[in-house]
Formats: structure tokens, sequence, C-alpha cells
């Protein structure tokens, strides 16, 4: 039982580093998405005066689809490796039934 108390505060440095890779990679992934998409290097933002509400707002849709899939991926990956190496789930009994 003391395994799965502590767990939680050893699961944290390491989810510090699965968050910096992982938004790393989502900065990434987003850059060659909105490449794909539109062939422009860089993608609006809201305070672009030269660009539509459509430009704007799609990037945005985009980005954060990107960086939510690429954050639950990283942490799904992070809960496994961990749960395989010390046979606790990081996040204690959530989602188990």
């Amino acid at each position: 039982m003391a395994k799965k108390q502590k767990l939680p505060l050893v699961y944290r440095p390491v989810g510090l580093v699965l968050s910096w890779a992982g938004g790393a990679l989502a900065g990434f992934a987003f850059r060659r998405t909105w490449m794909a998409i539109r062939h422009e290097e860089d993608a609006p933002d809201a305070l672009d005066r030269d660009r539509g509400w459509s430009e704007v707002l799609l990037a945005a849709a985009v980005q954060g689809a990107v960086f939510a899939v690429v954050r639950s991926a990283v942490d799904r990956t992070g809960a496994t490796v961990i749960e395989r190496s010390t046979g606790v789930w990081p996040a204690g009994d959530k989602g188990r039934d």
C-alpha cells in the first residue's frame, strides 16, 4: 500500500519531463500539420490583423486538437511505462472498474 502512496511523488518529475517533451512534440506536429493544410510556414494567431476570422479559428482548432492528442498519447505512454516498471498505475485506481 505504501508503494501506491509514494508513486505520485516519484511520477511528478517524470510527468514534468513528459509534459515538456509533449509540448515540444505537439508544437512540431502542429507546424507540420499547418504546413500540410495551408502550405504556410506560420499559422495565424488571434492578433494577426491580415488574417480573417476563418483562418484564425481554423488554426486555433487544429492547434488545440493536435495538442490534445499529443498530450494524451504522451501521458498514456508515460503511465504505461510507469505501470510496467513498478506494477502500479500512476493515477491510483482512477479509470479502473
